[in-house]
């Protein structure tokens, strides 16, 4: 965020005008951390990455929540830990993010972090590969297929109509509240 006691003058009535204008906003801020945060995990600087990430995560930030969930579920940057990890993919998921409901369809897949679910895993993957992007969308087809054969057809059939009903901000169902 930009301090504007910190400048002077000019500078700071150019800022507030940028401001004022939306050229400058908190959201430019919180995209150049989450960039700087991505740098520091490539560079391999995990505890500085998920510290960032963190900050984010806590205010919101749909990105930063799934890669802090990754994070956990990988033991990067913070302990090993499979509800943290789909802690942060759920609120992330919830918000419609594709990458964070595929990784939490997964969690209940192997039953990380949660009771094992097929069909609330399959309904956030059908969910993820929805909105997914084309480069993602073959193998994440196939990993919800996988999913879809071990399900009897009621399952399915369940399974679907939650990701049919499935609105953003909303839980799939009480199960998923946990």
């Amino acid at each position: 965020m930009i301090d504007l006691a910190k400048l002077g003058g000019r500078a700071a009535q150019a800022a507030a005008i940028a401001i004022g204008l939306g050229l400058a906003s908190p959201a430019a801020t919180s995209a150049d951390s989450y960039r700087a945060a991505v740098g520091a995990y490539a560079r391999e600087d995990y505890a500085w990455s998920a510290a960032r990430l963190r900050r984010l995560a806590e205010r919101g930030d749909p990105r930063a929540q799934s890669y802090l969930g990754y994070m956990y579920a990988t033991g990067r940057g913070v302990p090993q830990n499979y509800r943290g990890a789909v802690y942060w993919y759920r609120r992330a998921a919830y918000q419609g993010l594709p990458t964070a409901q595929y990784l939490l369809g997964l969690m209940y897949d192997k039953g990380h972090g949660v009771e094992q679910d097929f069909i609330l895993a399959e309904a956030w993957l059908n969910l993820a590969v929805a909105h997914a992007n084309p480069r993602e969308r073959a193998a994440w087809v196939g990993i919800r297929d996988a999913v879809s054969g071990k399900m009897t057809h009621s399952q399915l059939e369940q399974s679907q109509r939650l990701a049919l009903e499935w609105r953003p901000g909303e839980p799939l169902e009480e199960a998923d509240r946990q």
